[in-house]
């Protein structure tokens, strides 16, 4: 008979899904001066590479719906979420609503700041129920909320 060690039953890599809302699909080629060059499928092989021990997860959608439902699937199983829900977040109650009901952490993430664009951008229904919100560090902020969401 084999018996295991107690402490190994426990081991198991933290679970991170980045999730984008609206456009993001079209990093690299929409608006490159406000948004950068680089696909995001591109970065989250960087980050895939960068962070060998996260289990990284990555979903995109244009519709609010398909939003909600993937966060009510992962939010109350997985250890962080990094939401840009895009335009939605300047739109959404039910996203706001969504994020304020499960228990993962969610840390709110714009490539641009948002604080410095057009006026109806400035407000973010998510800010207020998000951990943490990061703007304006283009791609890197993905970046920074995993190191929020691990501990660095």
């Amino acid at each position: 008979m084999i018996l295991l060690n107690p402490v190994f039953l426990y081991l198991r890599f933290m679970e991170v899904a980045i999730i984008n809302g609206p456009n993001l699909n079209l990093l690299g080629k929409r608006q490159p001066e406000i948004y950068g060059s680089e696909t995001f499928e591109s970065y989250f092989d960087k980050l895939i590479k960068q962070y060998p021990k996260i289990e990284l997860t990555y979903f995109q959608s244009n519709w609010e719906g398909a939003l909600i439902d993937k966060l009510q699937e992962i939010g109350f199983s997985f250890d962080g979420v990094i939401l840009n829900a895009g335009a939605f977040t300047h739109t959404s109650i039910a996203l706001a609503d969504c994020v304020a009901a499960i228990s993962t952490p969610v840390v709110e993430v714009h490539i641009s700041n948002i604080h410095e664009r057009e006026s109806f951008r400035h407000h973010s229904y998510i800010s207020d129920v998000a951990k943490k919100v990061i703007v304006g560090q283009g791609l890197d902020g993905y970046r920074q909320a995993i190191d929020f969401l691990i501990g660095n």
